[in-house]
């Protein structure tokens, strides 16, 4: 299926391998998560310990690549430096709206938690550079007004835009307009909606709210059930939330995913990856006491075996895990195939400090950097390469599914809950425009930023992010390792 030279791929491999075992026994100690000691019932014996995790090893299904070689990679490589990207200024402020209806069923989920409540960015906190749009994208004159007063450089800033040449005007229009016609597999908020709002990520952070029961299941059941090409043969529910029925032990459901084309297997593993990183999410951000002065968060063993421990799941745990570690490598390689998008001196990821820009440049093209040095990628030549109508069929069938997902999103109850399930969607479809845009990247012209191939702010701060939550869910589960070793 999948076409890899393997003595190759050995040599590449070993070579890449050793290095990096060395570096990581090198750096163990260093790297070693600190963790939180809490009276909670999360003892567990010898006979249980890393139950869940013992068989989370070995090469993933559908791609040349193991969990040991992403857990090194990833812990030492890239968790750190994606962390750090992901704290500055450019990537911290997204454009969200929050306030869209549900298109598919009444909005009467809402969730009455403190902890669900998005905490709104007052436009005057926000850089003024993010706030100015794309006409002062790539301005080299707008990045240097860091001295000036901001009533000045909010004048400046409209000078600017009101003294555009035709031609200027005339490109924007194009490139506006070639947006419009890209294959997007989500659902895009209107950045012009006076519902939209900024939002500091760093400051309504993903954790654990309180948010469950059937508005929660709703959301996952739609999500699995409608959306993941189940036929109705399959009398076993996809979603890992939803009872199971009878005696079925699964067998005839996993009849049926193996029996599926690539792309609509890949499909569901791309969302059983999401939902599983959104749990890791959870229970490494539990909230473990609520005092009178302040709120305790941290992880919670317990509650992440109920949801990965193969005794507690019936087997299914380290599937889903393997599925995180899959989507990690599918958004590893939309990185690797928009490095050169980037890499264009005229991109400019522009917030109006000029020293402060230039440094995280630095600091994604280091990613970058690293991502390319990584010598076993997900290769997705092989999804959609038969007959070219069927191909294209599919190819639009699965940008519709993923659409449809995203939209669903503004049917969760929690506001918190919804922030970061657009923001990971949307950085998954952001993904996916990628790795089906190889070729328009490739043309691009090094000193047009109007022509070709093209990404929102919205879009590029939501990709990062989004690899950053799944970076840290495998780096949390390091962490989880390590907590269950020391309470043996």
């Amino acid at each position: 299926m999948w076409k890899v030279t393997v003595p190759a791929v050995c040599v590449v491999f070993t070579a890449w391998f050793l290095g990096n075992f060395v570096l990581a026994w090198f750096q163990h100690k260093h790297l070693r998560p600190q963790t939180q000691h809490h009276d909670h019932p999360n003892q567990i014996t010898d006979s249980q310990d890393q139950s869940c995790l013992c068989h989370l090893t070995g090469v993933l299904d559908d791609c040349f690549c193991d969990v040991e070689s992403i857990d090194v990679f990833n812990n030492f490589k890239i968790y750190p430096r994606i962390k750090k990207l992901t704290e500055r200024d450019y990537f911290r402020y997204y454009r969200v709206n929050l306030k869209r209806p549900c298109p598919f069923w009444p909005d009467d989920g809402h969730c009455s938690i403190k902890d669900c409540h998005v905490e709104p960015c007052p436009e005057s906190k926000v850089p003024l550079g993010i706030k100015s749009g794309n006409y002062n994208k790539y301005s080299q004159a707008s990045s240097s007004m860091s001295d000036v007063s901001e009533c000045e450089q909010a004048k400046e800033l409209g000078a600017i835009n009101s003294t555009l040449s035709n031609q200027s005007k005339e490109a924007f229009a194009d490139w506006a307009r070639h947006d419009d016609a890209q294959d997007h597999f989500c659902e895009l908020d209107d950045e012009t909606s006076p519902d939209a709002e900024y939002v500091d990520l760093l400051l309504n952070p993903e954790r654990y709210t309180g948010y469950k029961g059937p508005s929660a299941w709703r959301v996952w059941n739609s999500i699995y059930e409608e959306n993941c090409f189940k036929p109705r043969s399959v009398y076993r529910p996809l979603n890992p939330l939803a009872p199971s029925r009878g005696d079925d032990d699964g067998e005839g459901f996993y009849k049926w995913l193996e029996g599926l084309c690539l792309e609509k297997r890949v499909f569901y593993r791309l969302i059983s990856g999401l939902h599983s990183s959104i749990n890791i999410h959870l229970c490494a951000e539990y909230l473990l006491d609520e005092g009178w002065s302040r709120s305790v968060w941290g992880p919670n063993i317990h509650e992440f075996r109920r949801r990965f421990d193969t005794a507690e799941t019936k087997g299914e745990g380290t599937r889903r895990l393997k599925n995180l570690y899959f989507l990690y490598l599918i958004e590893l390689r939309a990185l690797y195939k928009v490095a050169p998008y980037f890499e264009r001196a005229i991109v400019n990821l522009y917030t109006g400090n000029s020293p402060e820009d230039g440094d995280t440049k630095d600091l994604l093209l280091q990613i970058f950097n690293e991502i390319k040095a990584f010598p076993m990628h997900f290769d997705e030549k092989s999804m959609f390469a038969g007959d070219k109508m069927e191909a294209k069929t599919l190819k639009e069938e699965f940008r519709l599914h993923f659409k449809n997902i995203s939209r669903i999103m503004d049917c969760v109850g929690c506001s918190k809950c919804r922030l970061w399930g657009k923001l990971q969607t949307q950085g998954l479809g952001t993904a996916l425009k990628v790795l089906f845009s190889e070729r328009e990247i490739q043309n691009l012209p090094e000193h047009s930023p109007s022509k070709g191939f093209q990404l929102t702010r919205q879009e590029i701060v939501a990709l990062i992010n989004a690899f950053g939550r799944l970076s840290t869910s495998i780096y949390q589960l390091h962490n989880f390792r390590l907590m269950m070793k020391e309470q043996r």
